[in-house]
């Protein structure tokens, strides 16, 4: 099982991002695709996770959506209003679809995403 992390970059406060999530070797719909991150000096978190056509979004309600394409086996994290709080490193994870990101197996590589003020 791979997860590939991308779209992180730096960013003016109130800017947009979009990060993607391309999942191999798992079958897509049986697993609940989360985005975590984790700032300097801070516990990771949730952020937000998509099972199927349930999903959630936790610090960022408001300003982020999450959405998944099963064709792509990818989930993208679209982020907008950008604040430099948000800066972080964002991982995207995946877990069996019945925990609802409460417990993930697999994890991929972070991707950066940097706000500036």
């Amino acid at each position: 099982v791979q997860l590939q992390a991308s779209g992180g970059g730096l960013e003016q406060a109130g800017g947009s991002l979009r990060l993607s999530c391309v999942a191999s070797g798992l079958t897509f719909d049986d697993y609940s695709i989360g985005w975590f991150r984790q700032a300097p000096g801070k516990e990771r978190e949730l952020f937000a996770c998509i099972s199927g056509s349930v999903y959630y979004v936790g610090p960022g309600k408001g300003r982020a959506t999450v959405s998944s394409d099963s064709a792509k086996n990818t989930v993208y994290l679209q982020m907008n209003s950008l604040k430099p709080e948000d800066t972080a490193v964002y991982y995207c994870a995946a877990g069996l679809s019945v925990y609802h990101c409460s417990k993930m197996a697999y994890w991929g590589k972070g991707t950066q995403v940097t706000v500036s003020s």
